[in-house]
């Protein structure tokens, strides 16, 4: 699996939307100034490199405030969520087998405004409801591992859910403390942009669904997401040619693609290995530790956190 690179043309419009400065000492300063900030904060780790800070960079359009609230949280969360970032290791056989229930591959090309397609749909097996956060941690990885081969940049990214085997007894499996650590995961510790969210061959039950976890998704990204009835209104919202070959495009085999994918997760067994205990200590953070309370409790959100 290799993810393919934005065109020169398509970095152009890219760092555009980003607002990248144009000149690399530019990306180089603002480096240098994240890495100055991360000498003053003894909870976390030294580790990330200039690739991954430029990708951190990138994910808050060259906002260094938002840097640092991302990067605080990204290591917070390892630290407060063992269930989501300990034993990251896919040759366990309860993380192997997430990918036998739940096809999730990102998808290799780009859309023509430098946009990354990742696919999900679910296969029909009696996954059991402790399996959710192993599927929450595969997702995690493959996330990391993002953050280290994007290497110029991408414009953001689409969702494409495949609803089909949506079912009540599926979703009664989910708790709602396991969907809001997750997207405050993916939301507050990444710096994916989410710019298109499509949801097809959905039923009723799909609303349901929605309503579930819309109060733990940014209205912004709510507002981006779209439903449809059937494949034929999906085309008219991403390049068809773009989607996996079993909904009528070229990018390959949907199964084959998440095999490329757990290939890959494979691969990175020894840098998941040497992370383990790169994760905030909160004994060393300036002020008060932060408690999974502060970040996950009804009243503590992490928009509510103060992080400097």
């Amino acid at each position: 699996m290799m993810l393919i690179q934005p065109t020169p043309q398509q970095r152009i419009s890219i760092r555009e939307e980003l607002r990248e400065p144009e000149n690399q000492s530019d990306i180089d300063r603002d480096i240098k100034l994240i890495r100055e900030w991360l000498d003053t904060q003894p909870h976390l780790p030294k580790d990330m490199d200039d690739g991954r800070l430029a990708t951190f960079l990138r994910g808050c359009k060259f906002s260094l405030e938002k840097v640092k609230k991302k990067l605080d949280m990204y290591y917070t969360m390892r630290n407060a969520v063992p269930e989501f970032f300990a034993n990251r290791d896919i040759n366990r056989p309860e993380l192997a087998m997430v990918l036998d229930y739940l096809h999730c591959p990102t998808l290799p090309g780009l859309t023509p405004n430098g946009r990354r397609i990742t696919f999900v749909r679910g296969i029909d097996v009696d996954f059991q409801a402790q399996h959710i956060n192993d599927a929450a941690k595969v997702a995690l990885m493959i996330g990391d591992i993002r953050l280290l081969e994007e290497k110029v940049g991408i414009a953001g990214d689409i969702f494409i859910v495949d609803a089909t085997l949506a079912s009540a007894h599926h979703f009664a499996k989910f708790t709602p403390t396991v969907i809001k650590k997750f997207l405050i995961a993916v939301q507050e510790a990444y710096p994916v942009k989410v710019k298109e969210v499509h949801v097809f061959n959905i039923s009723p039950l799909v609303d349901t669904i929605f309503n579930f976890v819309r109060p733990f998704v940014k209205e912004k990204i709510r507002n981006r997401i779209t439903f449809h009835s059937n494949i034929e209104s999906l085309y008219k919202a991403v390049p068809r040619d773009l989607l996996p070959d079993e909904y009528g495009g070229k990018a390959g085999s949907v199964v084959e693609l998440n095999q490329q994918w757990k290939k890959k997760l494979e691969e990175y067994t020894p840098w998941f290995k040497e992370q383990e205990g790169k994760k905030a200590n909160e004994a060393l953070r300036p002020g008060s530790p932060k408690t999974s309370d502060d970040l996950f409790g009804m009243e503590g959100t992490f928009r509510q956190l103060n992080i400097d």
